[in-house]
């Protein structure tokens, strides 16, 4: 069977009578970022943007309405089942509306299409789904995470660590989320979900205040992370001292006394300014009698 074959055979499910959702006038393939775009070229131009319209809006709805999401990604898949986003898209779709199987077939082809691993932390995620923690475990044990991104391995290790709860294994559990992106000092797009997991897996172990520290930290994180307005930014966390309140009134006479510093040094050093002024008007009137043979005006 070649592989044009076995992709139509594995999209044979989400083919028979389905009926396309209806696309708004204001979606648009140009809704989709630049990476997606580029895999629709190999599409004829009519195609892809219908392919496109269906995938941004399965993005918008997504998280409001999964089954609708899901309904415009296979409407995507019957016309273009051999892109990777598309597949990636199924997958995801249908790891929203709780068909792990779906998700976890759909995640293997896009795998194969693709080469990529940036979806192992699903494909874990729906070996648990479908009742397989073991099988979650090996999966995730079968890929060397120094080669993957910094985000694909948190969400590896929070995957792993719901694996080891479904087989009881808590301390086990925790110690799959003790990675160094762990680092309650800084803040990354993975950071809340990282600190609420470890919280949960703390308050399973009965260390409820240990628990409460990281789910704090996780919402100052949040916090953080939603004021900033750029992923990539790095935001520092500072914990306050229990007398932060003394510790704050002393910062502000610190930068007080700082301030009138400063002003003494502005004077002198406009006063240094001055004199060097003087200095340099002295040496023109004196280069006026006696032309340097390197000046321009010799």
């Amino acid at each position: 069977m070649t592989e044009e074959q076995r992709m139509q055979r594995e999209l044979r499910s989400v083919r028979p009578r389905h009926d396309d959702p209806e696309l708004p006038d204001d979606i648009s393939a140009n809704d989709l970022d630049r990476i997606a775009r580029n895999e629709l070229k190999t599409l004829t131009k009519e195609n892809a943007e219908t392919v496109g319209r269906h995938l941004a809006m399965a993005a918008r709805v997504i998280d409001e309405d999964p089954q609708l999401a899901h309904l415009h990604v296979m409407s995507a898949a019957r016309r273009a089942g051999r892109i990777g986003v598309v597949r990636e898209s199924l997958a995801i779709t249908a790891y929203a509306t709780g068909d792990f199987a779906l998700a976890l077939r759909e995640l293997r082809t896009y795998r194969r299409i693709s080469g990529s691993n940036d979806q192992l932390p699903l494909m874990v995620d729906s070996e648990r789904g479908v009742g397989r923690p073991d099988r979650a475990l090996e999966l995730g044990r079968s890929v060397d995470r120094a080669t993957l991104s910094p985000s694909v391995q948190v969400g590896l290790a929070i995957a792993m660590s719901g694996a080891r709860l479904d087989l009881g294994e808590t301390d086990a559990a925790l110690v799959e989320l003790e990675i160094p992106q762990l680092n309650p000092n800084t803040a990354f797009s993975y950071s809340p979900e990282l600190f609420a997991a470890y919280a949960e897996v703390l308050t399973e172990l009965g260390r409820e205040n240990e628990a409460d520290e990281w789910l704090e930290r996780a919402s100052r994180a949040d916090a953080a992370l939603g004021t900033s307005g750029d992923d990539d930014e790095t935001i520092e966390i500072e914990e306050m001292e229990e007398d932060e309140d003394d510790a704050l009134a002393s910062f502000v006479a610190d930068e007080d006394n700082d301030g009138e510093d400063d002003h003494a040094e502005v004077d002198n050093v406009i006063d240094n300014d001055n004199a060097v002024a003087e200095a340099a008007d002295t040496a023109e009137t004196d280069d006026e009698t006696e032309p340097d043979v390197t000046s321009p005006k010799a």
